[in-house]
């Protein structure tokens, strides 16, 4: 039996491997979270089928091949599970439904409800109860999918994740590799000093 893939705070995760698969990074890294083959394959090149010989590339390698297929999958007409959806520009990274899907269909759990919430014009107290939404969704099998930018654009994808020890959250940062804190002062605040953005815009998340 694969054991479960784990991260906790200050773990080493691949990196994104280009400048616009922050959010493919981060699926593929959720699907790692959900699926313990998978995870394996990327990490040690253990095939799926046993009788296959093992993959001689590097976790480096797979990881940037599979965040293209994400990427493919996320951006053109038809997503995870083979839903349609509407088609979204390579160079501006990963739509929230194309995300959405991916969760829907291997990425995440089977049985959730993905949602996508909107909160950038929110106030503080909107913010607050935003980050604590996602705080109560996010549990093994079901991460957040976080998107932050400047004011005017979101910009970035992380990975919210259950926390190490305690209240709140972390996130996978994909364009560090690595895992980290995410305070609710910061959220709140719009502080989040995360790839070089602060400002919360929306987040993917479990609403069952």
């Amino acid at each position: 039996m694969v054991a479960p893939f784990r991260l906790h705070s200050g773990d080493p995760v691949p990196v994104q491997q280009t400048s616009t698969t922050c959010g493919s990074a981060s699926l593929t890294v959720a699907r790692m979270l959900v699926n313990p083959a998978f995870a394996q394959w990327i990490r040690l090149g253990v095939p799926h089928d046993p009788a296959a010989p093992m993959d001689a590339g590097t976790e480096t390698g797979r990881f940037a091949a599979y965040e293209q297929v994400v990427a493919r999958r996320t951006g053109g007409w038809f997503g995870g599970g083979g839903r349609l959806q509407l088609p979204w520009p390579r160079a501006l990274g990963t739509s929230p439904w194309g995300a959405r899907n991916e969760l829907r269909f291997g990425a995440g759990a089977p049985g959730a409800r993905w949602h996508v919430a909107w909160f950038r014009l929110g106030s503080a107290e909107r913010l607050g109860r935003a980050y604590d939404d996602l705080a109560a969704a996010v549990r093994p099998g079901r991460p957040g999918v976080l998107y932050i930018g400047s004011p005017t654009l979101p910009r970035h994808v992380v990975l919210a994740l259950p926390p190490t020890g305690g209240d709140g959250l972390d996130v996978y940062e994909p364009s560090v590799g690595r895992v980290v804190g995410l305070s609710r002062e910061a959220f709140v605040m719009r502080r989040l000093r995360l790839a070089g953005w602060d400002v919360p815009w929306a987040a993917v998340h479990d609403a069952t």
